[in-house]
C-alpha cells in the first residue's frame, strides 16, 4: 500500500523532488527550512484524486483501529475534504456510518452557529483526526481544545499522508512531530507512508541524494536515515 500511494503521489504531481523555479531546485517552507521535497495535497483535486485518497486513509484507520470509528475529523481547511473522502470510504469497507466533521477558522454566529462543521460530536464518540502534513503538530494543538470543547470524546489517533521524518523542533531532536502528538497527547500518530518509503521507490542521482543527505543531517531526527 505504500509503494502504491507513494506513486499516486508522484504521478499526480502532489509530491515534488525538484523546484524548477529555484537556482538550488529546494523548496523554501513556512518554516523558512529549505527542502529538497514539497508536499501539496491542494494539487490532489479532482474526483478520482479524492477517491484514491480516500481509500489510503480509510485502510490506514481500519488497520489500526479496525470497526468503530465514529467521526473522522478534518481541520480547516485541507482536512475537510480529507476527512469527507475518508469515511466515504471507511463506510465502505466497514459497511458503517461513520461521519465527518471540521473546525471553522471564524466561529458563525447565525443559521448552522458554532465553531464546527459537519456531524455533531457526542460523548463516547470515537474520533480520528485526519491531516495532510504536520510538521510541528501545532495544527493538533488547535484543534484539540475545540474538540473536547464540544463533548466528551475519545480521540483514537492521527492519521497524515506523509511522515517528513524531520524533528519536531530545536529543542527535541529526538522525536519526529508524530512521535511528539502520541507522548503529548497519548493516542496513536501514524502516516500512510513516509519520506523513506518515497526515496525507496524514486532512484536519486548523485547530486539528488547529497540534498537529501545534506537536509536530514541537519534537520532529520537524531538516529533515523531516510536513505
Amino acid at each position: 500500500m505504500k509503494k502504491e500511494f507513494v506513486d499516486f503521489l508522484l504521478n499526480r504531481g502532489a509530491l515534488k523532488l525538484h523546484n524548477e523555479n529555484d537556482p538550488e531546485g529546494l523548496f523554501t517552507l513556512k518554516s523558512g527550512r529549505r527542502s529538497p521535497f514539497f508536499m501539496n495535497m491542494g494539487d490532489l483535486n479532482k474526483g478520482a484524486d479524492l477517491i484514491a485518497l480516500g481509500k489510503a486513509y480509510a485502510r490506514a484507520a481500519y488497520d489500526q483501529w479496525g470497526r468503530g470509528i465514529d467521526v473522522f475529523f478534518g481541520p480547516a481547511y485541507k482536512g475537510i475534504p480529507l476527512a469527507t473522502a475518508t469515511a466515504m470510504q471507511y463506510n465502505l469497507i466497514c459497511n458503517g456510518e461513520a461521519s465527518y466533521c471540521a473546525d471553522r477558522k471564524e466561529i458563525k454566529d447565525h443559521g448552522d452557529v458554532g465553531g464546527l462543521v459537519g456531524a455533531k460530536l457526542h460523548d463516547g464518540d470515537r474520533v480520528v483526526i485526519i491531516e495532510d502534513v504536520t510538521t510541528s503538530g501545532k495544527s493538533i494543538s488547535e484543534v484539540m481544545p475545540k474538540i473536547k470543547a464540544a463533548a466528551n470524546v475519545e480521540v483514537l489517533g492521527l492519521i497524515v499522508s506523509l511522515n517528513r521524518m524531520e524533528y519536531s523542533s530545536e529543542d527535541n531532536r529526538k522525536q519526529t512531530a508524530l512521535e511528539t502528538i502520541e507522548q503529548e497527547y497519548g493516542f496513536k500518530a501514524i502516516a500512510i507512508a513516509s519520506i523513506a518509503d518515497v526515496l525507496k521507490v524514486v532512484p536519486l542521482s548523485e547530486e539528488e541524494r547529497n540534498k537529501f543527505k545534506t537536509y536530514y543531517e541537519k534537520y532529520g531526527v537524531e538516529g533515523a536515515s531516510v536513505l
